[in-house]
């Protein structure tokens, strides 16, 4: 009988451990994320000219900003 606690407490265990490391580990590229954005201001300015587009100052803000929101979310 007490083998099948020992399992029992062992599985919990485990099923504990995965979760909290998932939630942890997700809050960690959260702030990672927020920290250092994977693109900026000069890399979407390259990326329009590479796309044949003249990229004005209010055209790259206004896509920060969307991109900004939409990580928000």
């Amino acid at each position: 009988m007490s083998t099948v606690w020992v399992v029992i407490i062992a599985i919990a265990a485990l099923l504990a451990g995965v979760a909290l490391g998932f939630f942890i580990a997700r809050k960690y590229m959260m702030n990672y994320l927020k920290k250092n954005p994977p693109i900026n201001e000069q890399m979407l300015r390259t990326l329009l000219m590479q796309m044949g587009q003249k990229p004005s100052q209010k055209k790259i803000k206004q896509m920060m900003r969307a991109m900004n929101n939409q990580m928000d979310k």
